[in-house]
């Protein structure tokens, strides 16, 4: 792969990884709840769960999307459905024993399986395999993409959990805490608006 390709693609992953979007806001939100060492499961879930996502599209299921576009819309509206109720779950976290929100932040299993219905992991995967995977150079250019947006993805969701985590003293006070969640129901309901539209 050139070296003008590899660095767009470095940019690319860290645009996508980084920038808030549902994994991001669930990682913060975990942190902030359940502490670093909690969220480990879900970390690494979500770069397990994007990197199988990502190698059954390069392994063909990108043209599947591809040539039927209606697949995509119903899993843009299984995945808005499905994030509207984690924000619910987010925003009404620890706020007393009738709380809906779980007691346990996602499972290793919950994460993997959550970047099947996220747009933005769906978006990431296909546009960067068909934009960075050189046709006839897909033996080489692959590997480096996996390699790529495994390091970025870690890098990503450690950052967004060790953020969550470093407020916990701060929201200790349960109008702070209460805030924040809602904060972050608020980030995970818009990061859906531009994958949904």
């Amino acid at each position: 792969m050139p070296i003008d390709v590899f660095s767009a693609l470095v940019v690319f992953a860290c645009v996508m990884a980084f920038t808030p979007g549902p994994n991001n806001v669930l990682l913060a939100a975990s942190g902030v709840n359940f502490g670093f060492a909690r969220t480990v499961p879900h970390i690494t879930g979500v770069t397990i769960g994007f990197d199988v996502l990502l190698i059954a599209c390069g392994a063909g299921l990108g043209l599947v999307f591809a040539a039927i576009p209606d697949l995509q819309t119903v899993l843009k509206v299984v995945g808005a459905i499905y994030m509207l109720w984690l924000a619910y779950k987010v925003a009404t976290a620890h706020q007393g024993k009738e709380a809906a929100a779980p007691a346990r932040p996602f499972t290793f299993l919950q994460a993997a399986a959550f970047q099947w219905v996220n747009p933005k992991a769906v978006l990431a995967v296909v546009s960067g395999i068909a934009i960075y995977v050189r046709p006839g150079h897909q033996f080489v250019d692959f590997p480096i993409v996996i390699l790529v947006f495994t390091v970025v993805t870690v890098l990503a969701v450690s950052a967004w959990a060790a953020f969550g985590a470093a407020l916990r003293v701060f929201l200790q006070d349960p109008r702070r805490a209460k805030a924040f969640n809602f904060a972050m129901a608020a980030l995970l309901v818009v990061s859906i608006v531009p994958m949904v539209l």
